[in-house]
């Protein structure tokens, strides 16, 4: 193995300030696909953003990383831990991939590599993600990593003009161990 945090299409590196185009992409394809809406922001937002992030003191297990493809070196996506709860070993993880670079794998491995990091080498023993009802590749995407539906909250957010489901998804430690092995990526 190279490195902990490369798999074979890709590899999760810390948010640079050059980065700022690509999520300016991705919250341009979020909200086309209808998952996120928010007021638009500058370039000059996305550029003060993507800088303030790469200087960033680490928030204990809560962090977001970029997707880069190991072909292009291109940043296709991002991934993160989310509401760490060290004492009752729980996190949530999230993942967005820009729209070119779905169902290619990259989100898959981003996720894994993120998931062992979590469970093997911080010892957490659950990971949660809240997905909209509505993203049914999403959904698809955790089911197949092994993650089970715990919970479908029933027009639980607002956004785009209506009340959408939020569907709560759920994997424990040993649930991962036995679906992904530690060299699975190398």
């Amino acid at each position: 193995m190279t490195s902990f945090w490369t798999g074979k299409r890709a590899r999760l590196r810390g948010i640079e300030p050059e980065d700022w185009t690509a999520f300016m992409g991705f919250a341009v394809d979020e909200e086309r696909l209808g998952d996120l809406l928010h007021p638009p922001r500058s370039a000059e937002r996305f550029r003060a953003w993507a800088k303030e992030q790469a200087v960033a003191k680490s928030d204990g297990d809560c962090f977001s990383l970029a997707v880069e493809a190991l072909d292009t070196g291109e940043i296709v996506g991002a991934v993160g831990s989310h509401q760490a709860d060290p004492r009752a070993g729980r996190f949530e993880c999230g993942i967005t991939m820009g729209a070119g670079h779905r169902r290619k794998g990259y989100a898959a491995e981003a996720v894994v590599i993120l998931l062992r990091f979590m469970f093997a080498e911080r010892r957490y023993h659950k990971c949660e993600a809240r997905i909209f009802g509505h993203n049914e590749a999403s959904l698809a995407l955790h089911r197949r990593l092994g993650f089970a539906e715990e919970g479908h909250l029933r027009d639980h957010v607002f956004f785009a003009g209506r009340h959408r489901d939020l569907v709560v998804m759920g994997i424990l430690a040993d649930e991962f161990a036995q679906l992904h092995s530690m060299s699975e990526l190398e």
